[in-house]
């Protein structure tokens, strides 16, 4: 049963990491304005959802398999996952905002090393 858990958290993580660099990339065209913040929104948006399913189901399958270190690990980034959301989200996109955000970066490598 071990090894099941492990082999499908591997390829969840894996999806997960591919996912993580996808939003690198695809907000770096945002920084370069090869993209425009509509389409930029309108590409991470669909997949806010399967992250925060993929995580929840990793750190639900170490708490199940009673794997504590691992789960601890992994519950840091499944809860900020949640919580982002559950929050009310703004229809209004403004550079200001944006500019007020410069931790976004330093979390999104944070998220792709866990």
């Amino acid at each position: 049963m071990e090894a099941v858990v492990f082999v499908f958290s591997l390829l969840d993580c894996c999806a997960l990491i591919f996912l993580s660099v996808y939003f690198i990339i695809t907000l770096s065209d945002l920084e370069c304005d090869y993209i425009n913040a509509r389409s930029c929104c309108s590409k991470l948006n669909k997949w806010v959802t399967p992250e925060l399913i993929g995580h929840t189901i990793v750190t639900v399958l170490m708490l199940i398999s009673l794997h504590w270190f691992i789960f601890l690990l992994n519950l840091p980034v499944a809860t900020w996952n949640i919580y982002r959301n559950t929050q009310p989200r703004t229809a209004k996109v403004t550079y200001e905002r944006g500019n007020d955000q410069a931790w976004f970066p330093l979390a999104m490598f944070l998220h792709v090393s866990l």
